[in-house]
């Protein structure tokens, strides 16, 4: 599949046409992916740690295009073409909101099967072979390429479509050597859909082998539940019908319920691309999106391509205060997890800590760092959040007292930044992110 060049391509049900008459309509027959190799707990841990990544990138790459939109008619959209934009993003919040509780329900099962939770991930983009070939992450802006790069990742399994215009596959995967195997083996999985059905079947295999008691051994406080996290499909994994039960949430949210994607993340992002080529052939000069590009503060090690790096020294602020968030954002919910002598209140109050991290202060900081130059290296471009992940991982908080000594001293940290940048001309919304920082802090101490 190529790209729409002319504005006159996006007509009327272009999208539908250009997805749907390729492959099954909704509810219809769907190719067989061939069952992945599971084993052993070894294999099935690294299946679900490839799934709390994948989810983990989803999450961020629907944020960064949520941070790329512009916001008022000063950015040059008439009241209609905001209102438009509005739509679009209430959309992609609304997905975004469920990748949140995808994560949370594979984190669920992780732990359930005794291992830890797993928070890290390469960095962006992820274009090597990290991950079978045709899986690649990345940060775009908001746009048609954008659009149909989700829709790829979203694609029901067996579904035969191509990625957005950039992402040709890094390679082919590696064949299996034979024999029997202690250490896990990547798998060649085609669709996110794919491997959950993957991990479903390995976790099948694995009770007919073991038993529940002997595959279900994680304890039952390392699970995030409706009552903290006040998702109500966010339930407690401990069985193999609890298990189930989490998977086809996430694939029925994800690509649709056996087939039928009218109402899942792939149906709602067909439709959304089919509205904005729309709106495109009949203003081609609408431009929903900044000129964004995400930039790094410093170039991280893990990253073999090019990639921008920012050179406005208050644009490296603002970005490092938006990675350092995000960070301690892991940090609060690693915690959670991996909870051991807390009391049931400071248990919320971890769970607390990182939603409003999330929501009041990593939202809006996202919004307002798109509004920054990169630097003169890059005129005209504006910086977008790279969510830089430290090597190694940071976030890991094992130790009870170290932790939450950590969580205050770096809430206040975060507090203290955002209310320096916020005497800076056109930050002045930061002095609402400090106040809730040092609120934050001041729970974490006092819990």
């Amino acid at each position: 599949m190529t790209f729409v060049e002319d504005a006159q391509d996006a007509q009327e049900g272009y999208a539908h046409e250009s997805i749907g008459a390729m492959t099954p309509k909704p509810g219809g027959p769907m190719a067989v992916e061939p069952p992945l190799r599971v084993e052993s707990r070894e294999e099935l841990v690294w299946l679900l740690a490839q799934a709390c990544e994948l989810e983990h990138g989803l999450m961020c790459e629907y944020l960064f295009a949520q941070f790329t939109l512009r916001r008022s008619q000063q950015e040059g959209l008439s009241a209609e073409q905001l209102a438009k934009v509005a739509g679009w993003e209430a959309v992609i919040v609304d997905v975004t909101k469920q990748e949140m509780l995808h994560l949370a329900l594979a984190t669920n099962l992780l732990t359930a099967i005794g291992a830890a939770p797993h928070l890290h991930r390469p960095n962006f983009p992820i274009l090597s072979r990290w991950y079978p070939p045709g899986v690649q992450i990345a940060l775009l802006p908001f746009g048609e390429r954008a659009l149909r790069h989700f829709i790829y990742l979203e694609r029901p399994e067996g579904m035969d479509l191509d990625d957005a215009e950039g992402f040709a596959a890094a390679g082919q995967a590696q064949p299996l050597t034979g024999g029997e195997q202690l250490m896990a083996v990547p798998e060649d999985y085609r669709t996110v859909g794919h491997l959950y059905r993957g991990i479903q079947q390995g976790l099948e295999r694995l009770v007919e082998r073991h038993g529940e008691a002997g595959v279900f051994i994680g304890p039952p406080e390392a699970q995030a539940t409706t009552e903290v996290f006040e998702w109500p499909e966010l339930t407690a994994v401990t069985d193999l019908a609890s298990a189930a039960a989490a998977i086809e949430l996430i694939v029925e949210q994800g690509e649709g319920a056996r087939g039928d994607w009218r109402n899942a993340h792939f149906g709602k992002f067909v439709a959304l691309l089919d509205d904005y080529l729309r709106c495109r052939a009949a203003d081609p000069g609408f431009q929903p999106a900044r000129p964004v590009q995400p930039a790094y503060v410093r170039r991280p090690p893990d990253v073999d391509v090019e990639v921008a790096t920012i050179t406005d020294p208050l644009t490296a602020q603002v970005a490092d205060l938006f990675n350092a968030v995000y960070e301690t954002t892991l940090q609060a919910l690693s915690r959670y997890f991996v909870h051991s002598g807390e009391t049931e209140s400071q248990v919320t109050v971890l769970a607390t800590t990182a939603k409003h991290l999330m929501n009041w202060v990593t939202r809006p900081l996202g919004s307002v760092l798109t509004t920054l130059p990169v630097g003169p290296n890059r005129p005209g471009v504006l910086a977008g959040p790279a969510f830089e992940i430290v090597q190694p991982s940071f976030y890991v908080l094992p130790h009870r007292e170290a932790a939450w000594r950590i969580l205050a001293e770096r809430l206040e940290e975060l507090a203290d930044r955002a209310g320096r940048l916020s005497g800076t001309a056109g930050l002045g919304q930061l002095t609402t992110l400090a106040e809730d920082l040092h609120a934050m802090a001041r729970d974490i101490e006092s819990a």
